[in-house]
């Protein structure tokens, strides 16, 4: 934990010595805030649905955006041949700046509770509830993203390649519930299980099932073992 925890304050650093952080979370909040307000004042719906429906929209370019960097920096400046030779674990390298990332995604997230204390003076019967579960299903989604856009960031030193392998990764996870009228019926039920903006759906309707919560943190896992393999076998090579 001690090395986890070192490699989560570095990385968290690194954030906030740079503009990265300051303009990922200023863009973040202006971009919802936008979407949230025009349905606010224009349509005259005051609740958070739009806010959580234009979220995980941003999160497919965001997110690749603040861990595109995270493996693929070190293997460009080349600390990672440093780091192999500390005595630290490549999963708490991982873990760490995973961490770390997803860190920002929450301050990101955190933001947008002003429009929630707005609607708390102005709106009328709000379910709190099911406010909890759409930031939970939020916080999760953006989790599974920046483990795929750690995962890309493993692949290459290069950052921008990085960068639009992690898009493509959540674009595909954003579209599999989207596209089941192309696939077959008996294919269906598992592709729309694989898709992330179903879980999501689901959290955000107030309902915690644990089965969202299994599948939300076995693809967390399953990409950051992919990633732990991927670094792992390059140590040796």
């Amino acid at each position: 934990m001690h090395n986890i925890r070192s490699i989560y304050m570095k990385e968290i650093r690194s954030y906030f010595n740079s503009p990265m952080a300051y303009i990922f979370l200023v863009v973040f909040a202006v971009v919802n805030g936008y979407f949230f307000t025009n349905t606010f004042f224009l349509i005259n719906q005051s609740d958070m649905r739009a806010l959580f429906n234009i979220t995980p929209l941003v999160y497919l370019f965001f997110i690749p955006a603040i861990s595109m960097s995270l493996v693929a920096r070190e293997r460009n400046l080349g600390t990672i041949e440093l780091i192999n030779t500390l005595p630290i674990k490549i999963y708490e390298f991982i873990v760490g700046k995973y961490l770390a990332s997803v860190t920002l995604i929450v301050a990101g997230l955190g933001i947008t509770l002003v429009h929630f204390f707005t609607l708390m003076q102005v709106g009328t019967n709000i379910d709190y509830g099911a406010v909890l579960c759409g930031y939970l299903g939020l916080a999760l989604v953006g989790a599974v993203y920046a483990s795929a856009g750690t995962f890309a960031s493993s692949v290459t030193d290069n950052q921008v390649v990085s960068f639009i392998i992690a898009v493509f990764i959540v674009i595909v996870f954003w579209l599999l519930d989207k596209m089941l009228m192309f696939v077959p019926s008996a294919l269906a039920g598992t592709i729309q299980f694989l898709s992330v903006d179903y879980h999501f759906t689901n959290l955000s309707r107030g309902v915690i099932d644990t089965r969202n919560l299994i599948y939300f943190g076995s693809v967390i896992g399953f990409f950051l073992f992919l990633t732990t393999r991927l670094v792992e076998s390059r140590r040796w090579s």
